[in-house]
């Protein structure tokens, strides 16, 4: 589904770092004829602990749902349209950040779009995202560029930080973390270039590269594409309504519906490293998971750690 603001047909995006809600509907409204999406960052901001970006806490989880849920059923009812985003050059990866990259870098690396790419609205694709590139592996403060970070590494130890901890939180943090170099293949500077990046190349990009991940059908490429595809098929995500499922607020179940047309699709994401009950999906087909085959007792799946599945009744 393309939707057009009246620029000369073009699509046009508003990039709208704290607008309210109202005002994105506004901006949206194809009557209005102004901007054919919106991105909104307020999803971003959910671990930052007392709204301070340069002060760390676990993503809270519930905060996320709750935001989901507002712009996701806000903007459908108003008719407006969201970007739906983790990644740019002035974020963090998502997957380092919201999932657990040292114990489960697939299932992280594919939870996140799995979320995204079947709610309402536009999906975008940040460099390597689609790779699971992770944030950087820099050991020291001096291999970072990027003029905030190097700041904010002085201003964290004047509020009282050691050292250590202020290189801590600008490595949780830092936009370069998102910056360094695409990852093309395993050889030296990953194919991005035969001189001197201007941020260094991680260590883990002979595996986690565009080169290897198309090769390989189980891929968190291939995956991305599983979900593009199914985009494109299936009409209940391109355009169908949305509803967020109640869960307990000490869940980390993020679930929502899509509808349109008799047809039903239930998005069930677990962002933990534990094991959660899941809702019930009976009589639907599974129709796509980041485990594969999902995990069920009965009509009810049981969410592995950082798992993603989507049921479809037709």
């Amino acid at each position: 589904m393309v939707r057009l603001g009246d620029i000369d047909g073009n699509i046009t995006v508003g990039e709208m770092s704290s607008t309210t809600l109202d005002n994105c509907v506004r901006y949206t409204n194809p009557d209005n004829h102004e901007l054919a999406m919106a991105f909104n960052f307020h999803h971003l901001k959910v671990d930052f602990a007392g709204g301070d970006k340069w002060e760390l806490k676990d993503p809270d989880v519930r905060e996320l749902r709750d935001l989901f849920r507002s712009w996701q059923e806000g903007m459908t009812e108003g008719d407006g349209w969201n970007s739906l985003f983790w990644s740019n050059h002035d974020q963090p990866r998502p997957n380092s950040r919201f999932g657990d990259t040292e114990h489960y870098w697939y299932a992280s690396s594919t939870l996140l779009p799995t979320t995204t790419h079947l709610m309402r609205g536009t999906p975008y694709i940040f460099q390597g995202e689609e790779l699971g590139q992770t944030i950087s592996d820099f050991t020291s403060i001096e291999q970072y560029r990027d003029v905030e970070s190097l700041n904010y590494y002085q201003i964290i130890q004047e509020r009282g930080h050691t050292p250590e901890e202020a290189f801590e939180i600008v490595h949780a943090r830092s936009r370069d973390d998102g910056r360094t170099p695409m990852a093309w293949d395993a050889s030296e500077n990953a194919g991005f270039t035969t001189g001197t990046p201007w941020l260094g190349i991680n260590a883990n990009h002979v595996q986690i590269n565009a080169e290897t991940e198309m090769a390989d059908k189980n891929s968190v490429w291939s995956y991305f594409q599983r979900l593009i595809t199914l985009r494109k098929a299936e009409p209940v995500i391109s355009e169908g309504d949305v509803r967020f499922v109640d869960v307990a607020e000490d869940s980390p179940l993020i679930a929502y519906e899509r509808m349109l047309d008799g047809t039903r699709l239930l998005v069930q994401c677990n962002y933990s490293g534990n094991d959660v009950p899941g809702l019930s999906v009976d009589g639907g087909e599974l129709l796509i998971g980041n485990y594969g085959e999902a995990r069920s007792e009965g009509d009810q799946v049981t969410l592995r750690p950082y798992e993603a599945v989507a049921y479809i009744w037709r």
